[in-house]
């Protein structure tokens, strides 16, 4: 008899065990050095994002293949849940040309964060990667700029998934809570994207140009001046619109997903029992019957 346990309120897809850091974090570093190399390189570094990104990507891939081994390793990871994974890369992916090129609006960010949340960070960093890449394939959005995409999409749904209290904060404050993640992400993922593109573009004003071979701080500086400048204007809508697709249809995709994940019971541990079937016993009754009275068994006469 098969016995599933692990179908409690807070199941999660995916979690972290120690193999799953180990691959997330070796990934992340990877990235932050990609996204601030040009900020530590010299005047004479000849920077081009053209160039470099052909190689992250070729080290992403892996990376992000080695994040799902070292999940399933670490607790089993099933075709159901590579399945789901497939399902809402696909749906995120069909959201993202509903906004692409006008005034940021980017509906995709509530999902990621909402499946992020429900599913783990494990989970939400390769759905998050996955959804950015084939949403770039959709909209003829592959460039130099594709890989970092992927990048900080990860980390926006992988901070959705490191969130406190995802086992007892239900309701109205949790809908608040994600919000206001969702807000924060769609800025900070703005503020990354422009630090990919912005020491690569020629003919910025001094005040807000990068200049290798500066001071970090004065490069920052300028940095910060040319987001204001900028990208603000696109960054902002995307937070706006994020807070009220999580505030209005948070609660009903929560449910969905959850509903989802306990039918799937990924963290689910088979258990096996014997039991003795009504055949096995009936049979055994006329040999227990004789020797308890000293007789021999019919079979045996």
């Amino acid at each position: 008899m098969r016995d599933i346990r692990g179908r409690g309120r807070g199941v999660r897809a995916i979690r972290l065990g120690p193999r799953s850091v180990t691959a997330l974090g070796l990934t992340s570093a990877i990235g932050v050095a990609a996204f601030g190399w040009p900020l530590l390189a010299s005047r004479t570094s000849g920077l081009a994002h053209s160039q470099d990104a052909p190689w992250l990507f070729a080290a992403l891939l892996p990376l992000l293949l080695a994040v799902v081994v070292a999940t399933i390793a670490d607790t089993g990871l099933d075709a159901k849940a590579v399945a789901m994974l497939g399902v809402l890369a696909a749906a995120g992916a069909a959201l993202r040309p509903l906004g692409a090129g006008t005034a940021g609006l980017e509906p995709m960010f509530f999902l990621m964060v909402l499946s992020g949340r429900v599913l783990g960070p494990g989970f939400g960093f390769v759905l998050g990667a996955v959804s950015m890449f084939a949403g770039a394939l959709l909209t003829g959005g592959v460039g130099p700029w594709m890989p970092f995409q992927m990048l900080t999409m990860g980390w926006v749904s992988m901070g959705a998934g490191l969130l406190p209290g995802p086992e007892r904060l239900r309701g109205r404050r949790e809908l608040l809570m994600l919000a206001a993640y969702g807000a924060v992400a769609a800025l900070l993922y703005g503020l990354v994207m422009n630090l990919q593109g912005w020491p690569y573009i020629a003919g910025l004003g001094s005040g807000i140009s990068f200049v290798p071979g500066d001071p970090l701080h004065e490069n920052l500086v300028r940095f910060v001046a040319y987001v204001l400048a900028t990208s603000l204007g696109w960054d902002v809508p995307r937070a706006l619109l994020t807070v009220v697709l999580t505030l209005t249809l948070g609660g009903t995709v929560l449910r969905a997903l959850r509903r989802a994940t306990r039918r799937a019971a990924f963290d689910a541990s088979p258990v096996f029992t014997e039991r003795v079937s009504e055949a096995s016993a009936a049979s055994a009754a006329p040999a227990a019957s004789a020797e308890s009275t000293g007789g021999t068994p019919p079979a045996c006469r």
